[in-house]
């Protein structure tokens, strides 16, 4: 199964279903999504179950060779359960509990749901678990993605109180690891212990912090509650789950390591402006890099966009060839399958105007050509690239515990973790150098060189980590606020960076928040780099302690102290990045680190051309996107083997149409 869409038959008249099913065929469609957000139509009343008509559906579909995965849609339960169990809909941080209306209406610790999830879910997958067309399931839908701060109703708040419990065992071990004492919230008993509803003025950053933990806990808790219930129903099927990108309110390297693989929902147009598209397109790649690193392997995209998009505002139209290259970027970091999003635009509800690959009059016209030309395209040759992955000397480490330390306390108004993280990534992929993103429970040796951005909390075993990758030979990037607090996020004693102190070969005494400050910062030699530039946000005050200086700073009382610094440490080299880079400044500092790392481009692009590669065992294949609405001329390789694009190709020079994409095999 390569390519596959979502579709809705519950919308449509049954007559619909063959003509959609012969369209499908014809594009080149193998597999749907089906079914995840119809709960009451399969099962109107507690214990009424008619799931005939989605038998005919899978059926019609089924004849013309096309599979089907089917989601729980236990995103969305019907109102007779919130009518006889009004306690399942969530709190808001406010103390308010939502209503019936939207979707995600649920508290995911409440037992009585769960209890309701358990009997239909069961049903469904013991009435699906034999249909020879029924491949695999997909677990609710985008955990998170309508749940604001989670809920935080009684149910909870006990939940809550025993996750706490399991931690810290003791009351007095919470209290002093949290440091109670301040404003006087010591508690004598787990029972005290509030949920972050508003308050005030601020919660205590340690309890917000395991908040956050235990609530993304609870989510992982949730999935697995569904998911071993679908596996004692249908063993031969997959399961997986639709995750979104950055979004945060789940560690998805927990959630992942349930599934058989992870699938992701890709909407490169969504909540941008049309004029900021060109400067987005490596947060979009950077967002394939994260998803392929869940797992380090390859994954789903579970909905490709395929038009407009939005509920009561709506994105720009993809432009022609834009389908195509979203498509091919998808694949080229890592998916071995492409489903879009959605099959027909929807006449009523809240995404009328999400667009599918059809517009609402359901005739085939611009979008469905050119999805079906992307299809006929890639169909041929997607084996050769199944189960490969991006062949990468780079990794940047990526973390939700520091993600959410920012959200708690960013310090500065506009630092953000993943933003900060973004500007390292954005230079690599600009330089062309492919990039995994990895969690700091992977292996760090593969990589030559390591990026960790922002280690504002840190623990023993990741510091002994980094210690180890440095004296073995890694080069590693750290940046500012590292070392900060400990894992339970309160602030560690020392100078610092705390214990990165010694790879990194600085102290640091004082630090500026650079809000509405002025501050550059300029190389120590005009050989690297002969320019000074404005640096934002934070910059700490330097001072060597074995290390040698990149950059000073340019202005204010600190001139002329260290901005950007290495350290030889045994066999390897440790840089630390005090404040936050422009642009430019970063494009060279990137450039510097990776020829000392002996780190090399995949090939130098015009910009706004994305090269990146994908090694499998029938190859190493170089994937060609032209992200700019003008054609894009450049030289490659004589030795590169053309796979889809020979058109494009005179000699060794390739001429690549508006949004134009080529694939490669290297000899």
């Amino acid at each position: 199964m390569k390519f596959g869409v979502d579709y809705y038959p519950e919308h449509w008249p049954e007559e619909r279903w063959t003509v959609d099913a012969k369209l499908m065929k014809e594009a080149g469609i193998e597999v749907v999504r089906l079914a995840e957000f119809s709960w009451a139509k399969m099962e109107p009343e507690e214990g009424t179950y008619d799931f005939s008509w989605l038998d005919k559906a899978i059926a019609t579909l089924g004849k013309e060779g096309i599979k089907t995965v089917l989601g729980t849609p236990t995103a969305t339960p019907p109102i007779w359960i919130i009518e006889k169990n009004p306690e399942i809909l969530p709190v808001n941080q406010e103390g308010i509990r939502l209503s019936f209306g939207g979707r995600h209406h649920n508290c995911q610790s409440n037992q009585v749901y769960r209890n309701h999830i358990k009997r239909f879910v069961a049903s469904m997958a013991k009435h699906f678990s034999n249909n020879p067309d029924v491949v695999g399931w997909q677990i609710d839908n985008e955990f998170g993605n309508s749940h604001q701060q989670l809920c935080m109703c009684d149910s909870c708040r006990t939940a809550f109180h025993q996750w706490l419990q399991n931690k810290y065992t003791t009351i007095d071990n919470l209290n002093n690891t949290w440091g109670t004492t301040f404003w006087s919230q010591t508690y004598s008993s787990f029972d005290q212990i509030p949920v972050p509803l508003r308050t005030p003025n601020s919660h205590n950053p340690s309890l917000l912090l395991d908040w956050k933990r235990f609530s993304s806990d609870l989510i992982v808790d949730f999935q697995k509650h569904q998911l071993n219930i679908v596996r004692k129903e249908c063993p031969h099927h997959f399961v997986t789950h639709n995750f979104m990108g950055f979004f945060d309110k789940t560690n998805y390297f927990d959630l992942s390591k349930d599934l058989d693989f992870i699938s992701h929902d890709q909407y490169p147009m969504y909540f941008k402006k049309s004029i900021e598209m060109l400067s987005h397109k490596h947060s979009l790649a950077a967002t394939l890099d994260l998803m392929r690193g869940m797992k380090q392997k390859p994954f789903w995209i579970m909905e490709q966009q395929s038009g407009p998009s939005g509920w009561e505002t709506m994105s720009p139209t993809p432009r022609p060839g834009q389908l195509a290259l979203w498509t091919y970027q998808s694949i080229a970091h890592g998916a071995d399958t492409i489903v879009y999003f959605r099959w027909r635009s929807c006449l009523f509800g809240t995404e009328e105007y999400w667009h599918g690959i059809l517009p609402h009059h359901g005739e085939p016209e611009r979008r469905y050509e050119e999805i079906k030309q992307t299809i006929g395209e890639l169909s041929p040759v997607m084996e050769m690239f199944k189960g490969g992955l991006p062949d990468s000397d780079v990794g940047i480490l990526f973390s939700y515990d520091q993600e959410w330390a920012f959200q708690i306390q960013p310090h500065h108004y506009d630092l953000n973790y993943i933003n900060h993280l973004l500007g390292y990534y954005k230079a690599f992929y600009e330089a062309n150098i492919p990039v995994d993103m990895v969690s700091d429970e992977q292996d760090f040796m593969k990589y030559k060189l390591l990026v960790v951005p922002l280690l504002f909390l840190s623990k023993p075993d990741l510091t002994s980590k980094l210690e180890k990758y440095v004296s073995d030979g890694g080069h590693l990037i750290l940046t500012m606020r590292s070392g900060v607090k400990n894992w339970n996020n309160t602030v560690i004693p020392k100078i610092l960076p705390g214990d990165l102190a010694p790879i990194a070969g600085i102290k640091i005494s004082e630090y500026d928040c650079l809000n509405d400050v002025s501050q550059s910062i300029r190389w120590f030699s005009s050989e690297l780099f002969d320019k000074v530039e404005q640096v934002s946000k934070w910059a700490d005050i330097i001072t060597l302690d074995g290390a040698e200086a990149l950059a000073f700073y340019a202005e204010d009382y600190y001139k002329d102290t260290p901005a950007i610094t290495q350290n030889i440490y045994k066999q390897g080299i440790t840089y630390y990045v005090g404040t936050e880079l422009g642009n430019d400044i970063m494009k060279e500092f990137i450039c510097y680190v990776v020829k000392k790392s002996n780190i090399q481009p995949i090939l130098q692009t015009p910009k706004g051309v994305e090269i990146t590669n994908r090694t499998s065992k029938n190859g190493k294949y170089i994937f060609i996107l032209n992200h700019n609405p003008k054609p894009e001329v450049f030289y490659i390789p004589y030795n590169w083997e053309p796979v889809i694009g020979q058109r494009f190709l005179v000699d060794s020079k390739i001429n690549l149409p508006p949004y134009g994409t080529a694939v490669f095999k290297t000899k």
